[in-house]
């Protein structure tokens, strides 16, 4: 299958890239990296990130396919956010981004 022509303006791959290059949704991806995590502990873990947008982030990730959702019938109710196969080449890709971002923030945000 050919790549998606991402300068084109109608192309698919537009909406996948707001998505996935969101300041919340590539933060979101690399906490559960490691590790599945239930919603109020990726709260406390991406410091800032209203209830709001962790929703709204979490919904669009899920219908992008690259986060599972796991909602246990239990009392309260247990849910647990874990990438799946594709969020987990996603991430493999974001780290080494999020790396850099945070080695050189200091001299690009301190330099002005």
């Amino acid at each position: 299958m050919p790549a998606a022509n991402v300068f084109a303006a109608g192309c698919a791959s537009r909406v996948v890239l707001d998505h996935v290059t969101s300041k919340w949704g590539v933060l979101v991806i690399v906490a559960l990296t490691e590790t599945s995590l239930r919603w109020g502990e990726l709260r406390r873990g991406i410091e800032g990130i209203s209830e709001k947008m962790l929703a709204q982030t979490l919904r669009t990730l899920e219908a992008d396919g690259l986060v599972h959702r796991d909602a246990q019938p239990t009392i309260p109710p247990r849910v647990d956010y874990s990438l799946t196969d594709r969020g987990h080449e996603l991430a493999a890709h974001l780290l080494p981004l999020v790396r850099w971002v945070g080695v050189n923030a200091g001299d690009i945000v301190g330099g002005r």
